[in-house]
């Protein structure tokens, strides 16, 4: 639990990769990030994980393991593209339907290009809003998820408690995000590739290096695992538990509104 001076210290400063930043202008430069990889996403997330994240999507969804037997709703926060969404969507049935709540215009506008036509078309809500207050009803959601978004939450418990209140009793959240290495020599090499490697990448494939290397710093800036999981448990989650994917080059976690 965050002490007197620990909540001070947080109200007064928050972190831009490894740069100390007043909490107002940490939002305007996360926002800055988005609006220039928006088109290019999906690609930024393939240079960062080795084309994993596909992987890691699929895993969180067959997790959640969405109802496909009533109209189940999913909350996806800062899920602009869809990738996620999408997948709940298609395994939930027919019935089901999902939002996606993004703070980045520019995120949304790719997503609603995506699927403004085809089989999802009209089952996907893109919605502006801050996942620090979300724009939505008190147990409106079977299942809310973000999948690589919450280190870019300037206060992530506040994002916590928010998707905790949008749930339904009985609802499920799931949180996948880059986290720690536990495996030997593979943190060494992923710290090789993630410091080195992706900014060049960035560069050649985006022309925009600056943006991957906050990426990159903002991912050793986030929580351990086990860290993340009592955040969960001190926003009312209960039977938190988590999984590392890649020996913990990403990890899921997961909480219950009981």
């Amino acid at each position: 639990m965050n002490t007197s001076s620990e909540k001070r210290a947080s109200d007064t400063s928050a972190t831009f990769g490894f740069e100390d930043v007043a909490p107002a202008e940490r939002q305007g430069r996360v926002n800055e990030v988005f609006a220039r990889v928006a088109d290019r996403y999906d690609l930024m997330n393939d240079l960062m994980s080795g084309g994993l994240h596909r992987l890691w999507k699929d895993d969180l969804v067959s997790w959640l393991a969405p109802a496909t037997t009533r109209a189940y709703r999913h909350l996806d926060v800062a899920g602009g593209t869809g990738d996620v969404a999408s997948r709940v969507v298609h395994v939930a049935g027919p019935a089901a339907a999902a939002v996606i709540c993004d703070i980045s215009e520019p995120m949304l506008a790719a997503g609603r290009r995506r699927f403004a036509t085809g089989d999802l078309a009209g089952r996907i809500a893109f919605v502006a809003g801050n996942a620090q207050s979300l724009p939505f009803p008190d147990k409106s959601f079977d299942a809310v998820t973000i999948a690589f978004g919450i280190r870019n939450v300037t206060k992530i418990d506040m994002a916590l408690a928010e998707m905790f209140r949008v749930l339904k009793y009985g609802g499920r959240f799931i949180c996948l995000e880059f986290s720690e290495v536990t495996v030997p020599v593979l943190d060494q090499i992923y710290d090789a590739w993630s410091f080195h490697a992706i900014p060049r990448l960035g560069q050649l494939a985006a022309g925009d290096a600056e943006s991957y290397r906050y990426l990159v710093e903002s991912i050793r800036r986030f929580p351990r695992q086990d860290v993340f999981a009592a955040m969960l448990e001190q926003a009312g989650f209960e039977r938190v538990s988590y999984r590392n994917l890649t020996g913990g080059v990403a990890a899921m976690h997961s909480g219950w509104r009981l």
